[in-house]
Formats: C-alpha cells, structure tokens, sequence
C-alpha cells in the first residue's frame, strides 16, 4: 500500500463501514456511536426492559461467583455439580485443559475487573484482599504460558487498571499502592524463561517455581506451539511494561510477533496452527479463524489500538485481505491451507471463531460481521448452545460446549455498532438459554453434549471473566457503568486496559519493523472514521436484508459446496484419476495412480490401511491437487461410511422425586432393540436384574416385570442380555460397566453391538452406562427405592416430563412471565432437588466406538482377579453402607438453614449482596440448594446412627 494511506483521523466516510473503527497515529480510538434504529425484526426496548435483563444478569453472575467463594475458593475453578473445587491434582487430570490451573486462585484473579463492571465494588475491594493475602505464584506445578498470560497477569493488570481508578474517585481502594501490579510484575519474570528459544517463540508451558528444563521443572521439552499461543501476549506483557517501566516484557512479546509475521505463507500471507519453536517451520499448515489461531489476530489489531505502532495494523490488514480472500466463505468460514489457499483443509468449524464477527466490527467491516453472527446464531437456536464444533451443513461434530463467551462477545460488539435491538433480543436469548439448560444449584455447569442436555462438573474461570461482562454491557447505559468504558481496550479474556498507555513510557520500546509487504488495493487499509449516516445506506433495515437470506441456513443443507478449488487447476471440467468410491487396496493400477498423486498406503498392524498424501511428492502440480481432491473425497467417504454404522448418544433421565428430570446421564446406544430416535421414549421404574449379569434366565422376573432391568456387563453377549430380560417381561434395559471407575469423562461413549445373529426379536431399547454415571441410578434405588427413569434420544422437557403428575406448578414453570407465585408452605414441602454428578469432559472425538460383548478368558480372569464369583453377581442397591451422591457430607446451623429456608422461598426477600430482588426464573433453583442441604444433613444422620449400632 501506499504509506500516504489518507488522512488520519476522523474525516472522509468509508461506505458501510462500522461506526467505531479503530484509528489515529497514537492509538487514540475514533468511536463514534450509530443513531439508534430497529428493524421489523425487534421493536426497540424500553429502559425498564434493559434494566429488567441487566438485574437479571447481575443475579446470574452473583449465583456463580458465590457459589465459587462458598464452595470452591480458594481453588482454581469451581465443580458447579458436585459444589467442590478443582485442585490441580486432586481431580483426574483432563490433559491439556488442565494446564490452565495452577494453584493461584484463578476464577477470583480472572473475575476482578467483571465485579468493577457490574458495579460491584466493594466486592471488589474485598477481593482484592483476598488475592494479596491468599494467593501464592510460586508453586510447584507446570502451567501453559498462553492461560496464564490472558487469565492471570491479565486479570491481575485489569484490577490493578480498575484499582487505581477507583483510587483517583476518592471512595474506594484508598488503601491500595500498586500491590496486584507488583504481583503481576512477579508473574511476568516468571513467565519470561519460556522465551529462551533461538527464535523467540515461547515453550508453550513453564512450571511456575522452577521455570524451563531444569529436571525439576517437568518441562522444557516440547517443540510445538500454536500460533496463538505465541502471539497472544503482546497487550499484557507491553501494559506490563508500560506501567512498570520494565522494558523487556514488551520487547520479548514484539520478538515472538516479529517472528510470526516473518514465517507467515508470502504467497497466501496466511499462517498456519501450530509451529516449532526452535526452527520455525509450521507444523500444521492448515490456517483459520478459530483454534490455535484466533487471538493472533485479534492481538495485532488491538496492539495497533493500545501502542500506537502502526505497522501491527498494516500487519493485521494484510492478513485480514488474505481472510477474506481466502478463509471467508460467507456465511462460513472454513479452514484452508497455507500453501493451497484455495484448496479447503476441513469440512467444520470450531465454535472459537465466533469471535470474529465482533472483530470484524472493530476492522469496520460490518457486512461479513453481520453475516457470520447471523450463521451462528441460526445454529444456536437450533441447539441452545453453539457446539464446540458443526459441520459446514450444521450437524454436531464435537457436542459439547463449556459456556463459551465469544458469541456473547461478538453480539455486544454488534450492538455497539448499529444500535439495532435484534441484538438485544439475542442477548435476551443467551440468558434464557443459560438459565434454563446450564444453571444448577451451585453455578452453572457446562454442557456435555448439546444434543441430550447433559453437564459436566466444570464452570471455567472464563465464563465470569467474559460472558457477564459483555451480557451486562449489552444491556447497560452509560450511566450504569461508574467509569467510562471507551477508555479501556478488552483483552481476549475480556480484561480492561487503559488506552492512555499508548502514550506511556512510549520510548522504552522500540516499534517493529514490518517487511516485505505486497501492494494491496488501498481500500483495505482505511484509516478513517466512517461517516455514520451511510452505514446502512439511506435504509435502516440495511442489516435486516443481510441477516434475511440466513434465516433459514441451518434447515437447509448445505450452503455451498464444502470443497473449494482454483478454476484454473481444473482441466476443462476433467474429475481425478481415482475417485475414493472405487478405490481398491489391493488394485496395483489403483496403487500406482495414488503414488503419482503423492499418496502412500500404510498398513497397520491391526489390519487397517492409512492413507498419507505429501504433495511434494507428487509427479507435478496438477497431480498434488488431484491428490488433495482424491484424499478428501476419502474422509468425506470415510465418514460418511462410519455415520451409518454409527448412532448418536442416547439420555438417560432421572425423573422421579426429588430429581423431576433434572439428572441426565449420557449413555451408549445399542445397535439392535427399539430405536429410541425413531419411537417414543421408554419410561419405567428400574429394577436389578438376577442374575446381575443377565446371562442366563432370570430369577427374579418378577421385580423386573414392566420394568426396566439393570445390569452388568461382561460375561455374555449383550444381545444375550437383551433377550433375557424381555423374556422376563421388562420394557427395556440399562447396562452398566464392570470396570469399576470408568467415566463418559474418561472414555469414549461406544454402542452395543450385537452377537452376529439376527436381534430383529429384540423389541426393547438397550441402553449403556459408564460405572460412574451407573452408579448415580444405584446410589438413587439404596436412597429413595422406588426410582424411574426415562429412556430417549435427548433429554426431555421438565414440563413434558411431569405432565399429568401431582407435582407442584413452580417446579415445571420457570418462565419468568408467569412464574410470579411463590411456593407454598406444602409445595416447599414436597419441592424438587436436583443432584446431577454428571462430570468431567467428553473426548475430542465424540464419535461412538463400536463394541461387542464376549466372554474371553482374558475379560473373566482380570475380572475374576478382583472379586470373587460371589462378589462379581451380587446386586449393588443390596449393599448397606449409605452412599451419598458425592461422597461427602456436611453439618449445618438448624438455625442458619432455617433462616435461608425462609430467604430462599420468599421471592421478595434480597438475594446477594447488592440486594438485588429474586428473580422469577431462579425460585425454583432457591428451593433445590435447600433440598441438596437438607439431603446431605439426612445422610449424615444416617451415617451417624450406623456408627452408634442404631441402624
């Protein structure tokens, strides 16, 4: 580009560009807000409305930040199911996610700035206590230098940015000289031994004590990182600078950028996932928007914003053009690679780059902003929650999703920018969605698997960090806020960072130098405020008719083709040599074409063939393509192939009293029996079977008559199992693990096979349980006895759930229109407990693996090694010891739990600190904290009066 680029500042209007385009020379932001406009779509809210929804995500953020002090700190993170915190260490390790924990309290630091935010100061006075007080970097644990870059030292610069603000008001934080910023500079020396690479690039973790490669460090070893990784530091580490005066933090994050920039593709200008620290060569070549690279970009466009050096942002610019040349597929955007840019490298998405819309609207581009929020917002509505990853035609491809806040993000970010209330309606939504589906008596829990409604025991740090922040801001005015917000740039975790320091200790750094740039058209370099009135131009349903033509993506299949090539690579309409349909292993002409297009055939030592393509080690160009073509319609076969073998997971619902169908476990389907996906639901009480294991005929046909029969794996064919228990007339059937400790957490879901013989006469549903989710059901029958369950594809509503039953209306009702009565004295009597253990992470992969039951020797004599016959066919609900369903019991003050009795059922009383009123929404969940204690206190008098011989 030319470097007169045009006038800097707020001049000449650039069409259809955001009304807040970051600009000017010294990092000062040219925000210049929209004329509030609505669309057909959503008449404008009214101030009482607004208010309504904030208060609302005040009490949301008050349920998990008290829940997290009261149950969990000072642990890192609370387990919203289980009401415990997460201690590194003393929880089974979750790989890679656990690398985030290291033992310094990291929901609190990571919350700071949110309570300054949502005007919750003297909480943050407190916290800010707690922090100095309890709070130790100097442990002995290894933690990734990314995590804790954006969590921890940005949390601790973000309280400290906030800190003395409140400060300069006069009214709080008097006290306060600089303590956390001293924290925080204590942490940044920690984290600078991971830069002692040849190219400058972090080892992507550190040990918080012992630093890098020293035997007691356990680190030091890795060879790749994500680009991400290395370049997200750059904010924190220069504001560390800057407010320390401590130089080399910023020099060392501008080398990592430096070198980034200097390895990106030049002919696509993309860069890739991840790449080796010591040489530089990328590893993955695929590049993105999402995982592993997403806050790269975020990072060189913000850092233009906060140091005022302007080569980030023509950094930023050239790769954005190579974005939207290449990566922009509206309204998708999918994966390509670095070298065959036109060529796409997957056929999904990650819910990581929901982001990027809000990104967009700080570049200005509002259009493909509008577009992609639109995408994701059609598969939200779809599935509640965005999952961690669909495909280009919107199916699941990884199910879970741990209350991600980038969509949040985004939405906020688009209202800021076109003041239509569309966006305010989609807020209203993401609250909805959180309180209905993902809040639980001590938090809010992530989603297992969006398809069934299932949880796991995490509430990451990041969901009070990011998702109320921005939701309050959504539906703040200014003057809710007690500071003015446009003084500050967010980081990725949403931490606030004052602007004045671009002009702070300014000359300690030196500005980096950018190189090489190829010419590009100068209208993607614009460095002008828009004119506003030509946002939408002369038409205020402008992002009305963009976000029309989406309504209806997600029904329809999908939207473009999900393969992407050169025109000019193709030879008049001519097709690969080999299509994936007719391949054939054994076919020598096949494997003779496959290697002049670069593709080796591996063969596996379990029988399985693997198929590898290199294209540099193709006959030429054309056959490279070819092979990535050929290599392509090979996974698309591939999965397709697995799809209808495959079947999805299937819930099981816990749905008599006290649960009411608040207690979904995710079981494996069956491959033979009724299909739960294409009949109604099957719902019984349950019963052990006799014999245990279902291998021969049963004994006790009459317990499991009508009902649906518990029982253990192992020692037959399941289809056997299957066929003993309807004999015995019960109406389906429940398998649960042998192998004592295993976890949907743990391992993959896998679906019963069946015995290689025809299973059409089995007529009833089959359904498998891992041992820990198959002994919440046990631990219910020792409890309560008589316990039903409901057998379906996906978890049902509560309302379908306890229709016609003699159940009290506020545990069915939660709407917050109508949900205005409180409980009565008998309804609080005979109210809803909910005691969901679920926990833990699905795998990556959340695809089913295939099993078949057998009795081999290997299977009998391990289990025979650990219990007796006796002991492998006994019936678990038999045991006398009391379970409880986490393994702990509690004292409380009878005279505290009937003060919060008569708190939790009157809607009127305050709820918090900041006296803020019950909502509606949250009555019934009041009731379950109550009915949880009061629980735990029954059991412990049980365990009690077992010692003492009275049981």
């Amino acid at each position: 580009m030319s470097e007169a680029g045009g006038g800097r500042g707020c001049g000449s209007p650039a069409p259809q560009r955001a009304p807040w385009s970051l600009v000017a020379t010294t990092a000062a932001l040219c925000l210049v807000t929209t004329t509030s406009m609505w669309t057909a779509e959503a008449a404008p809210m009214t101030r009482e409305e607004k208010q309504k929804l904030g208060n609302q995500v005040l009490e949301m953020f008050d349920h998990a930040y008290g829940n997290y002090m009261e149950h969990a700190y000072p642990a890192d993170e609370l387990m919203p199911l289980t009401c415990r915190g997460r201690i590194r260490g003393e929880e089974p390790s979750r790989g890679d996610v656990d690398d985030a924990l290291g033992k310094f309290s990291l929901t609190l630091i990571d919350s700071l700035d949110t309570l300054v935010v949502l005007n919750k100061t003297k909480e943050f006075e407190d916290a800010v206590k707690k922090v100095l007080r309890d709070v130790n970097l100097d442990n002995d644990v290894v933690v990734s230098v990314f995590e804790t870059n954006i969590r921890v030292l940005g949390g601790l610069l973000g309280g400290h940015s906030l800190a003395i603000m409140l400060k300069e008001k006069g009214e709080y934080m008097q006290w306060y000289n600089d303590e956390l910023l001293q924290m925080a500079k204590q942490l940044g020396y920690k984290l600078l031994p991971a830069f002692n690479t040849t190219s400058g690039l972090p080892y992507p973790r550190i040990n918080l004590k012992f630093g890098i490669r020293k035997p007691e460090a356990r680190t030091g070893t890795e060879t790749d990182t994500c680009t991400a990784c290395a370049g997200t530091l750059i904010l924190e580490f220069a504001a560390l600078s800057r407010f320390t005066g401590a130089t080399i933090f910023e020099e060392y994050a501008r080398k990592a950028l430096d070198f980034l920039w200097e390895k990106r593709q030049r002919s696509s200008n993309l860069v890739g996932v991840t790449i080796n620290i010591h040489t530089g060569d990328w590893v993955r070549k695929d590049s993105g928007v999402g995982a592993g690279i997403d806050s790269y970009y975020e990072y060189l466009l913000k850092a233009y914003v906060l140091l005022g050096d302007d080569s980030f942002l023509e950094r930023f610019n050239t790769h954005y053009d190579a974005i939207m040349r290449y990566i922009s597929q509206p309204p998708l955007l999918l994966d390509v690679h670095i070298h065959k840019p036109m060529l796409n490298a997957r056929t999904w998405m990650d819910a990581l780059l929901a982001f990027f819309p809000g990104l967009q609207v700080l570049k200005g581009d509002i259009r493909p902003a509008i577009e992609t929020h639109e995408m994701l917002y059609q598969v939200i509505k779809k599935h509640n929650f965005l999952p961690e990853a669909f495909t280009t035609d919107f199916r699941v491809h990884w199910a879970q999703h741990p209350l991600r806040p980038e969509f949040a993000e985004s939405t906020y970010f688009l209202y800021k920018a076109t003041g239509d209330p569309y966006y305010l309606e989609v807020g209203k939504t993401l609250i909805e969605n959180l309180n209905k589906y993902a809040r639980v008596p001590c938090g809010f829990a992530a989603m297992k698997d969006v398809r069934t409604g299932s949880h796991e025991d995490r509430m990451d740090s990041f969901f009070l960090a990011e998702m109320f922040k921005y939701l309050y801001l959504l539906f703040a005015d200014k003057e809710d806020i007690i500071f003015d917000i446009e003084d500050y740039i967010f980081t990725t975790e949403a931490h606030l960072l004052p602007l004045w320091l671009s002009t702070t200790n300014q000359s300690i750094s030196k500005k980096s130098t950018t190189s090489e740039y190829i010419e590009l058209d100068d209208s993607n370099f614009d460095w002008t405020c828009p004119n506003t009135q030509i946002l939408f131009p002369n038409d205020p349903l402008y992002a009305q008719s963009i976000r029309e033509p989406l309504k209806n993506v997600v029904d329809k299949s999908c939207p473009r083709g999900v393969i992407r090539v050169r025109e000019e690579s193709f030879r008049s309409g001519a097709r690969p040599p080999l299509r994936a349909r007719d391949f054939m292993a054994t076919n020598p002409e096949h494997l003779e074409i496959l290697k002049k297009m670069g593709v080796s055939l591996i063969h596996l030592k379990d029988g399985r063939v693997q198929l590898v393509q290199h294209a540099i080690q193709a006959a030429s160009s054309i056959d490279a393509e070819d092979g990535l073509r050929f290599m392509q319609e090979m996974i698309e076969l591939s999965s397709q192939q697995q799809k209808e073998q495959q079947l999805p997971p299937r819930a099981v619902q816990i749905v008599s009293h006290p649960f009411f169908g608040r207690v979904v476990l995710t079981a494996g389907p069956a491959q033979f029996g009724l299909d739960l996906s294409k009949h109604k639901e099957t719902r019984g009480f349950v019963a052990s079977s006799k014999p245990y294991n279902g291998c021969s005929e049963l004994t006790n046909p009459e317990a499991v008559m009508g009902k649906i029969a518990l029982l253990q794996r192992g020692q037959c064919m399941f289809a056997e199992k299957a066929r003993n228990i309807q004999n015995a007339g019960a109406i389906g059937g429940i398998v649960i693990d042998d192998n004592e400790g295993s976890s949907s957490d743990t391992a993959p879901l896998f679906q019963m096979a069946g015995d290689g013989k025809d299973t059409d006469d089995i007529k009833i549903p089959m359904l498998f349980l891992f041992s820990k989710e198959g002994s919440i059901i046990l631990d219910a029958i020792r409890e309560y006895e008589e316990v039903e369950v409901l057998l379906s594809d996906k978890a049902k509503d509560r309302a379908a759930i306890l229709k016609g039953k003699m159940i009290p209306s506020y545990i069915i009702n939660s709407n917050p229109e109508t949900d205005n009565e409180p409980p009565s004295a008998d309804q609080t009597a005979s109210g809803s407990q909910e005691v969901d253990l679920v926990d833990g992470e699905p795998p990556e992969d959340s695809s089913l693996n295939s099993h078949s039951e057998s009795s081999s020797p290997a299977t009998t004599d391990n289990a025979a090694a650990s219990a007796s016959p006796s002991q492998q066919d006994s019936d678990p609900t038999e045991n006398p010891g009391p379970t409880g369903f986490d393994g702990e019991c509690t004292y409380f003050d009878e005279d505290e739990e009937q003060s919060e009795t008569e708190e939790d059922s009157n809607p009127n009383v305050s709820w918090g600190k900041e006296g803020q009123p019950v909502h509606p929404i949250v009555a019934d969940w009041n009731e379950d904290m109550k009915a949880i204690k009061m629980l735990k206190k029954e059991m412990m008098k049980k365990k009690m009066m077992m010692k003492k011989g009275e049981l």
